[in-house]
């Protein structure tokens, strides 16, 4: 505990690029309430940034996409150890394995935890035995909890079904919600030619094979008219990952253009004219669709959990199938097909919705109220 009324509190994720670039703005406001701000998550290139907004970066060793049960011991114990060294208040965690053992750690340490629901990826999908380990872990744990935030009512439901963490008081939040001051309103160049981005990790559950594959029909179709953009980390610790030499070959194809990563997404959004994910995984709320949606972007999403959530088809975008190319071909061709000021419409009813339903502030100060109850 630190002095006077302050608080030592401590954010988690399985890497120190989601704690910058999802929870930046929640870190700040903490601080801006007097509170000592600990940063836990593994050491990569974005550790530093952390310590630069006034908090204190703490590393941890966390195998994200594995399954060997020793590693996840090692890494309840030292969540164990920081907290207890460190006499910590409450705990924000952020992504699956830090729901699971920073809670079993906190709880063991007497340390109050907060926990985010943000999608929750193949978990209750996939019948393998890890998943059923993680579902069992995942039950355990959370009702261990002190509160816990679902972006999404799927998923709040989903805990509901399987009776997991019952007792434990929640609340919904807008998914991370849209920084609205950073993201403004942009629009694309009215030059004929119609321009669609993704940005996602780059995994075929988040549809990366029928995004490809719509943009082949429709680059047959419309040729050099049309363009199909992808932005996001590529090769990663996934199973459903897409290679390096995957996307090499679709880009040689002149299929699509592979823009890498980038911590300035909202010059590559500010480019085109709407914004794609058409994801299969359990997302919570993608964040690259509000921010899209902020800066005055049409949508296309799936009929999934936390993305549908983004759009009101025909509104604000339009909504297809998962897992069908066809379903994705034919909004994006509903897209093509409209007028510029039509596209502008649709992208203005986005930035509607943005704020109305999914400013950033709104996930702050209930992070905050949650911090002092």
């Amino acid at each position: 505990m630190t002095g006077n009324n302050s608080l030592a509190v401590v954010i988690t994720a399985n890497t120190s690029w989601y704690l910058y670039n999802f929870r930046k703005n929640t870190i700040l406001a903490i601080i801006a309430e007097g509170n000592e701000v600990y940063a836990v998550a593994p050491k990569d290139a974005y550790s530093k940034k952390l310590e630069e907004l006034g908090c204190k970066f703490v590393n941890i060793e966390i195998d994200s996409g594995g399954t060997n049960p020793i590693k996840d011991i090692g890494t309840l114990y030292n969540f164990y150890k920081i907290y207890k060294d460190r006499k910590v208040d409450v705990v924000l965690n952020f992504t699956p394995k830090n729901n699971i053992y920073s809670t079993l750690a906190a709880r063991t340490a007497g340390v109050r935890v907060i926990n985010n629901i943000a999608g929750l990826g193949t978990l209750f999908i996939n019948e393998s035995i890890p998943s059923k380990i993680a579902r069992l872990l995942y039950k355990y744990s959370q009702s261990k909890a002190d509160f816990i935030f679902f972006q999404n009512e799927d998923d709040r439901a989903l805990f509901k079904f399987h009776k997991i963490a019952q007792n434990v008081k929640s609340d919904r939040l807008p998914g991370s919600g849209a920084d609205l001051s950073r993201f403004n309103v942009t629009h694309a160049p009215d030059d004929g030619i119609v321009r669609f981005l993704l940005i996602a990790r780059m995994l075929f559950d988040k549809g990366i094979g029928q995004y490809v594959e719509a943009a082949r029909a429709l680059k047959d179709k419309y040729g050099n008219s049309v363009e199909f953009r992808l932005l996001g980390f590529l090769d990663v610790d996934n199973p459903s990952a897409v290679s390096k030499e995957q996307m090499t070959e679709w880009v040689n194809e002149g299929v699509v253009n592979y823009l890498g990563t980038s911590d300035n997404v909202e010059a590559e959004i500010a480019q085109v004219d709407c914004m794609v994910l058409p994801s299969y995984y359990r997302e919570g709320v993608p964040k690259s669709l509000l921010e899209a949606g902020a800066m005055g972007k049409p949508i296309v999403t799936t009929d999934n959990v936390g993305c549908r959530e983004t759009v009101d088809d025909g509104y604000n975008g339009f909504i297809c199938k998962p897992k069908s190319s066809k379903s994705l071909e034919f909004s994006l061709d509903k897209i093509i097909t409209l007028s510029h000021d039509e596209r502008l419409k649709l992208g203005n009813n986005s930035r509607l919705k943005m704020e109305s339903e999914f400013d950033e502030k709104i996930v702050i100060e209930k992070y905050l109220k949650a911090i002092k109850r």
